[in-house]
């Protein structure tokens, strides 16, 4: 079995989502009778109500990633805030005025949209959507000067958390992934987003190229004296489509570490975040005890999320009906999709077996695990033997209403899913 592992950069949670669900088991169990429909209408409170909003548009695309980014000369931004208006309005008629408890905007790079424009889009949503009191809003950003230099206009908007593309502490290593900031400006754009924002958090990647376990420790404490409240780190994976993917067939990608440095650099991330009091809440994500990410919570829960933007999906709750939607992957697509009054491809309903695959899919990616009682009802019964196997050998264990992956399953999630969906 390999460690569970993602890909990182600016972009979509619910791209990163998504992938993962395509990786899953298609097959599900029989519904339960005693679940119904009745039953299952609200389940999407457990989780939440979010609202996703993908910026496509980046300054070069980074060599590692494969997620929905594309390079262009110029953007007319406030068509584009035209666009995101319209969607979130159609949206609102759709769910009525629930309680949003967060926004995300991902990317691509989302510091390179006008604070304008994230201004109107938040007010979008105000209009339809009862704000939570502590309603989170994201934004991703990369710690470029320039980029830096819209920060406090993001935050008159009403960003009141960030989260930056930092990726690595180190110049040579940022050149080798393709990052256009220096480590200089990283903690020039870190220490100013620390006095504009009540929260920040920042990526890393490792197991790079050259990398070795004494490396990573020393840069991962480094990152850990920051006074940053939230780290995702998430190990180098090498996927088709990118640039990487490409010299790593062609043999000119030198240098990787071995599945055990690796596996070594895991061991290391956990016991060091631990020490510093930012355990994983999540297989890739470190937080502060108050600090963890409200918006991915609300995909890890499974609750009901609204995506706009080229290559967004949600997940919605409609007359007791749950539906994954859709929307087209290139901009110009979306865009022209979006000015006509529907910026969706598509949706599929989900049933009993889809919904459940998702809650163990990402629920069991959480330190705390997922609800019993809400895999009982979608009807998890179906898989007890495969539920017992995997606590007999000490990968998943009931802890009170919790079934949860254990210290050494969560390393090994993928394998575990495979099995217990098997």
């Amino acid at each position: 079995m390999t460690r569970s592992s993602s890909p990182t950069a600016t972009t979509s949670p619910s791209e990163r989502w998504t992938r993962r669900r395509r990786t899953a088991s298609r097959t599900g169990p029989r519904p339960s009778p005693r679940s119904s429909r009745a039953a299952l209408r609200d389940d999407w409170r457990e989780g939440g109500f979010g609202l996703y909003v993908h910026w496509p548009f980046c300054q070069a695309k980074c060599p590692y990633c494969d997620f929905n980014s594309h390079v262009v000369s110029a953007v007319d931004q406030g068509r584009w805030a035209d666009a995101f208006e319209a969607e979130i309005a159609r949206y609102g008629a759709e769910t009525g005025r629930r309680v949003l408890s967060s926004i995300f905007f991902g990317g691509g790079t989302p510091s390179l949209m006008q604070p304008e424009v994230v201004s109107r889009v938040i007010e979008a949503a105000r209009g339809q959507w009862d704000f939570a009191n502590d309603i989170e809003v994201t934004l991703e950003a990369n710690p470029t000067s320039a980029e830096a230099g819209r920060f406090e206009g993001y935050r008159e908007a009403g960003v009141n958390r960030l989260s930056m593309g930092v990726q690595a502490l180190n110049d040579p290593d940022l050149r080798a992934l393709g990052r256009l900031h220096s480590a200089g400006e990283a903690m020039e754009a870190f220490a100013m987003a620390r006095e504009l924002f009540g929260r920040v958090s920042f990526d890393l990647i490792y197991a790079r190229q050259g990398q070795s376990v004494e490396a990573w420790a020393a840069e991962l404490e480094r990152a850990l004296g920051l006074a940053v409240d939230h780290l995702s780190l998430y190990q180098l994976t090498i996927e088709d489509g990118t640039a990487f993917g490409a010299r790593h067939r062609a043999g000119k990608l030198a240098g990787l570490p071995g599945e055990d440095a690796a596996d070594d650099m895991w061991d290391v991330t956990q016991a060091l975040t631990v020490a510093a009091g930012m355990p994983a809440y999540e297989v890739s994500n470190h937080a502060a005890k108050g600090a963890e990410s409200r918006h991915n919570l609300v995909y890890w829960r499974s609750g009901d999320w609204v995506g706009v933007g080229p290559g967004a999906h949600g997940r919605l709750t409609l007359d007791g009906q749950r539906w994954a939607t859709e929307t087209p992957l290139q901009p110009g697509a979306w865009l022209a999709a979006a000015e006509a009054g529907r910026g969706e491809n598509g949706r599929e309903a989900l049933g009993q077996p889809e919904r459940l695959e998702e809650l163990l899919l990402m629920g069991l990616r959480l330190e705390d695990g997922v609800d019993r009682a809400r895999a009982e009802a979608l009807g998890i019964s179906e898989f007890s033997r495969n539920v017992s196997a995997l606590t007999d050998i000490g990968m998943l264990e009931s802890t009170g209403p919790r079934l949860r992956a254990t210290e050494a399953g969560r390393p090994v999630l993928n394998a575990v899913l495979r099995r217990l969906l098997d």
